[in-house]
């Protein structure tokens, strides 16, 4: 499973102005409906309902949002470099800037944790986050996400 896997150029977001993590999950709910084709409070609800579980902030500044639809076929992923960091709840007690939301279908299983250690895998590289980080242009994300040599050194 690699990054390239989940993402499309259309599916990151750089700069991402949201207030709170409420408005984050709105957000990135309505833009993941656009990419995947089912109505944004069914995607926003799936998210919110995880996060009641506890957080996904992970640290360092990083989020990974992420829930199952009966209706998706295959797993889908959207990333956001927020434009200041937001209270997300994480472990840490950090604000976060980087979110990867993750959808799986029902059925994903192993996939979609597979999909998830892939991502988290990533996103603890320090130097991949600097990047992302560093990154104003929503291209040059999906290039640092997408490049298989980070992603193999992840």
């Amino acid at each position: 499973m690699n990054i390239a896997d989940l993402l499309t150029p259309s599916s990151v977001v750089a700069n991402l102005r949201v207030a709170n993590k409420k408005q984050a999950l709105q957000e990135l709910a309505r833009r993941a409906a656009q990419i995947v084709g089912l109505p944004e409070r069914r995607i926003y609800d799936v998210l919110v309902e995880r996060e009641r579980l506890g957080s996904t902030g992970v640290g360092m500044g990083i989020a990974i949002p992420h829930g199952k639809l009966a209706e998706l076929t295959r797993l889908h992923g959207l990333f956001a470099r927020l434009e200041r960091p937001i209270d997300f709840g994480a472990i840490d007690d950090r604000p976060v800037d980087l979110i990867f939301v993750l959808l799986a279908p029902e059925t994903a299983g192993a996939d979609h944790l597979k999909a998830l250690a892939r991502i988290s895998r990533l996103l603890r590289s320090a130097s991949v986050c600097d990047k992302l980080r560093g990154s104003e242009k929503s291209d040059a994300l999906y290039a640092l996400l997408t490049d298989r040599t980070a992603d193999a050194a992840a």
